[in-house]
């Protein structure tokens, strides 16, 4: 109990399944799978060790230090470099989000055609002579209109919907493990994607990631796999002993997740062919999830000795479970993250900062003007890249990449002051980086791992002269640096806030 003896603390087990809810994300592993099959799992590992990691024991000290400010990450940034680049990087964390909200507004619809159609019926979608990506670009800024209208009322207990999607992705990962050793066992040991040697776990099936460059970039999605972390660091002072909790817990769960990306990529070339099954035109990063799940359900049926009807049927039952998890879940995150982030800067960085009307909550205590000025933001992007004359397989490429390097750019800045925020020599009670030296070393080597990762996911494309891709994969994050920091510079200049503190 704490001091007041009205809540309890978090134990490591209750730290593990945070660490773990918050993280840990299958789709994750379809992504991972469709661009470099079983040469994606030494990069998932490698990223799991050298940037999960430590990364995570970071955001627990700066949470530490910080647990009684109410800004996050912004309260952390300030703290160790100053309210101008605290301001710029976590605009650049709400810029992340946005691009999110990009993603998750198109992919959606992917979902709902899964979960009433048992399949991906999207690319067949046509309204008042629109493309298909056209078409599901109008319903996503349609989904964020109507979305943004709902929260802005203070209607977020539709958002609770969003705790069942917990529940629905544990059924929906020990279902896929259950199915997934009863095709290994009815197969007798014989895997849909063979291995042929040391090699199998290097390159990838995917003629995309033949190049040293490309399988540099993927880097980029091992890395958005472990995103999230900023979340938890806060929680330490709600933690019993937590010297020793957090440690233990972040262990435990780093183990667990790292293993649990291991062997269910490995998994699912148990019941899934690469060229067989993924190599066609049709599948796409936004999809994959569900052509995976359709293939080990049939799979299983045919490995059982099902009639082929009975094993297609099962295929699109399976498909339907996973559309009801990722439905339940995209929806809650919609409802809650159109707010929450955008909320939490405003109301955590200097009110001077912003123009009176960005920073007035309406009756429902939302900051109702804001959200709309975000919702203008992201349908523009929407407006934008699904007009952008790319077919289904493109658009979602460029969703993804977007939504890749935007989660991953924040993190340069909060590992970048992570030896200034240690220069304060602040008195917190979680303090694992004692060594100065060993310190600065570690997030040199981990900013190089981003900076790298970033660079050759936007030269990639850049090598193939998809420039569109190429564009949209950086654009995003240098956009809303660069808005940031005039804005910053203005607002303080206007309103005598020291630009240098």
């Amino acid at each position: 109990m704490d001091n007041n003896g009205s809540s309890k603390k978090i134990t490591t087990f209750g730290l593990v399944t945070m660490i773990i809810t918050a993280i840990f994300g299958f789709g994750n592993v379809s992504n991972a799978y469709l661009q470099m099959g079983y040469g994606s799992i030494i990069w998932y590992a490698l990223a799991g060790i050298l940037f999960f990691f430590p990364c995570g024991l970071m955001m627990a000290e700066y949470g530490s230090a910080f647990k009684e400010a109410k800004g996050g990450i912004y309260s952390w940034l300030a703290g160790s470099i100053g309210e101008r680049w605290a301001f710029v990087g976590t605009f650049v964390w709400l810029a992340s989000w946005i691009v999110w909200m990009v993603s998750t507004s198109s992919r959606i619809w992917i979902t709902f055609s899964a979960l009433i159609s048992g399949k991906d019926t999207t690319q067949s979608w046509r309204v008042m002579g629109l493309s298909s990506t056209e078409t599901i670009g109008i319903l996503g800024i349609i989904l964020i209109l109507a979305i943004t209208f709902l929260s802005s009322r203070g209607m977020n207990a539709i958002a609770r919907i969003g705790s069942l999607g917990g529940i629905f992705t544990i059924a929906v990962n020990i279902i896929f493990i259950v199915v997934s050793f009863t095709v290994l066992f009815a197969n007798h040991f014989q895997l849909a994607e063979p291995i042929h040697g040391l090699k199998t776990f290097i390159t990838s099936p995917n003629p995309q990631f033949q190049t040293p460059i490309a399988i540099v970039s993927f880097v980029v999605y091992a890395i958005f796999a472990y995103g999230g972390m900023e979340s938890l660091g806060s929680v330490t002072d709600s933690m019993d002993n937590p010297q020793k909790t957090f440690p233990r817990g972040l262990i435990i769960a780093s183990v667990f997740t790292i293993g649990a990306y291991v062997l269910m990529i490995f998994m699912v070339g148990w019941s899934v062919n690469y060229h067989d099954n993924l190599g066609t035109n049709a599948t796409n990063l936004g999809n994959v999830t569900y052509a995976i799940f359709n293939d080990i359900g049939v799979e299983m049926g045919t490995a059982l000795g099902w009639s082929h009807a009975a094993a297609l049927g099962f295929g699109v039952t399976m498909t339907r479970i996973v559309a009801i998890a990722q439905t339940v879940g995209f929806l809650g995150a919609l409802f809650i993250l159109m707010y929450s982030p955008i909320k939490a800067f405003i109301l955590g960085s200097d009110p001077k900062l912003w123009p009176a009307k960005l920073t007035k909550l309406n009756k429902a205590g939302m900051p109702a003007n804001a959200m709309w000025l975000q919702a203008i933001v992201v349908c523009v992007i929407v407006f934008l890249v699904a007009f952008g004359g790319n077919a289904a397989q493109g658009f979602y490429t460029i969703l993804t990449d977007m939504a890749n390097v935007s989660t991953c750019f924040p993190y340069l800045f909060l590992v970048g002051a992570f030896p200034f925020f240690k220069k304060k020599n602040l008195d917190y009670p979680f303090v694992v980086f004692k060594n100065r030296l060993w310190t600065n070393i570690l997030v040199v080597v981990v900013e190089i791992i981003l900076i790298v990762g970033i660079l050759f996911t936007f030269v990639q494309p850049l090598l193939e002269h998809d420039y569109q891709t190429a564009f949209w994969t950086i654009a995003g994050p240098f956009f809303f640096a660069i808005v940031a920091l005039v804005f910053y510079q203005i607002s303080a200049r206007r309103h005598n806030v020291d630009p240098n503190e």
